[in-house]
């Protein structure tokens, strides 16, 4: 995959293993003179010294955006990073939207986005197959959107039978969040209706909690799960070494809620 300088690529690392950063994801990495992205994803990229790293917070995606812009039009190869699918709550709306009301100039830049595996799709492969059916991404951040706004829409899924997959789900400046929306499923789903806490999967911390909607824990969670919460028709299997299967069945008769 060769390109010319002066381009951007736009790049899903992966949920956190290696082996699931794709060929095509690392093929645009060797070509990057820059890296810019949030610390911890940047960190995770295995770079020379000749590759300038560009770190920053977490919450300053538009400037990082406008920055790759800049550099790129400056002839650089700039590769922005996100964790998962940058295209998935990631980097890669911010770089449009920058595009969309900077310069006119900025819309000559060159721009590629590169697909990665999005924590839902680790988290439920690792799971079994909870995404069988129909099912939704939410993301429980309000740092862009009103809170009533997520608890609308989390209510519009669970009445309409979703499965639904939650990033950010809660962090030290929301803790109360995560607890706040369960207790709004609650009052819409059965009691029994399975959860999966999904923290980190891939990497060494890695680690797997499965409960009910009725027991779910939101002290159990923090930034780096993945929280999945099935819907009716979402069954758990027990497996003979003593573990656990989640699948959501295909098959709907009239409706999973």
């Amino acid at each position: 995959m060769t390109q010319a300088a002066g381009h951007i690529f736009i790049v899903g690392l992966g949920p956190g293993a290696p082996e699931q950063v794709t060929p095509q994801a690392s093929a645009a990495l060797a070509q990057a003179t820059d890296l810019i992205g949030y610390a911890p994803y940047v960190a995770r990229v295995g770079a020379g010294p000749e590759v300038v790293r560009h770190a920053s917070d977490n919450r300053v995606e538009l400037d990082r955006a406008r920055h790759a812009i800049e550099l790129a039009l400056a002839g650089r190869t700039v590769a922005v990073v996100s964790g998962g699918d940058a295209g998935v709550f990631g980097m890669a709306s911010a770089v449009f939207e920058a595009i969309d009301h900077g310069p006119a100039a900025w819309r000559g830049v060159d721009v590629t986005v590169i697909p990665g595996v999005s924590a839902v799709l680790a988290a439920a492969a690792r799971l079994g197959a909870p995404l069988g059916g129909d099912f939704c991404v939410i993301s429980l951040s309000d740092n862009l959107k009103p809170r009533a706004v997520v608890h609308r829409r989390l209510a519009a899924a669970a009445g309409a039978g979703l499965v639904i997959a939650l990033y950010n789900p809660r962090s030290k400046a929301r803790p109360d969040q995560l607890g706040e929306a369960l207790d709004l499923l609650r009052t819409i789903l059965p009691g029994n209706v399975p959860v999966a806490f999904a923290r980190a999967i891939g990497r060494p911390d890695e680690r797997v909690i499965l409960t009910d909607i009725a027991h779910a824990d939101p002290e159990q969670v923090d930034m780096s799960t993945l929280v999945l919460i099935g819907c009716p028709l979402t069954h758990v299997i027990d497996r003979a070494d003593g573990g656990r299967w989640l699948y959501t069945s295909r098959r709907v008769e009239e409706t999973c809620a």
